[in-house]
């Protein structure tokens, strides 16, 4: 075996190695779980994720609550009784998503230019009276010719639909009285899960009198839809594929 071989069966190891590191904990997950339905994720609190920062938004300056004299009214209330919205950390609303998207876009530019320039001098320092000047000197001093053009289209047709509803936590008040929410749900269907996850920052305003918000309203929404399951891993290209992927330049 040649030198030039060895070295890539030795590369080709050290990728299989490689892939088999980074997909080992995964693959051995998927072993244990041949022939029974994906398990659900246990309810945990999104605070205590790793990874997970407190949001941090631009804030104006806070109001100090103030109150009439001999009144039961506070100004800035929205009601006189107590409001059963959500407003603190740990209430529950419902998010409404109602995604509706739908774009159709084509344009065309096209360039064309054509440039020539030609300029000729027929008697060069007296190029007629000297006999070796018709040899040596052009006829024509500048002569010069350019052409461009360019034609450039682009299209984009895209159409998503998605509605359904999710509870979400409040899991953070902002200064300014906005909520910091989040809401994960999911829903097994014999071997696949199908989960949704919203997350964003609702104003308390925007939040109806049934204790829903729609997902436009949402600032920095953020909405993930997609599953797990044995669809979802036949739609997937095994690992070593996805490496060779990335790493073939072909």
């Amino acid at each position: 075996m040649s030198v030039p071989r060895i070295n890539r069966f030795l590369l080709s190891g050290a990728l299989l190695a490689l892939a088999a590191l980074a997909s080992g904990c995964s693959s051995i997950d998927r072993l244990s779980q041949i022939g029974e339905k994906p398990k659900l994720t246990e309810i945990e609190n999104p605070t205590t994720q790793p990874g997970y920062k407190p949001v941090q938004m631009p804030m104006p300056k806070p109001e100090q609550a103030s109150y009439n004299a001999n009144s039961l009214w506070r100004n800035g209330s929205r009601a006189f009784f107590r409001d059963q919205r959500a407003a603190r950390v740990g209430d529950i609303m419902t998010v409404t998503v109602n995604i509706t998207d739908k774009a159709n876009i084509a344009n065309e530019t096209q360039r064309s230019r054509t440039n020539k320039e030609d300029s000729g001098i027929t008697n060069f320092i007296g190029a007629q009276t000297i006999t070796q000047a018709n040899k040596i000197l052009p006829g024509r001093i500048l002569t010069a010719d350019s052409t461009a053009s360019s034609d450039g289209k682009g299209s984009v047709n895209r159409q998503e639909a998605l509605q359904t509803n999710v509870a979400a936590v409040v899991t953070q008040v902002l200064p300014n009285g906005n909520l910091v929410v989040e809401g994960k749900q999911e829903i097994r269907v014999n071997f696949e899960i199908r989960e949704l996850i919203v997350a964003g920052i609702v104003r308390p305003e925007d939040i109806q009198s049934d204790n829903t918000i729609d997902s436009s309203k949402i600032a920095q929404a953020r909405i993930a839809y997609g599953g797990r399951g044995q669809i979802t891993d036949i739609q997937q290209p095994r690992y070593g594929q996805q490496v060779m992927d990335v790493l073939l330049p072909f």
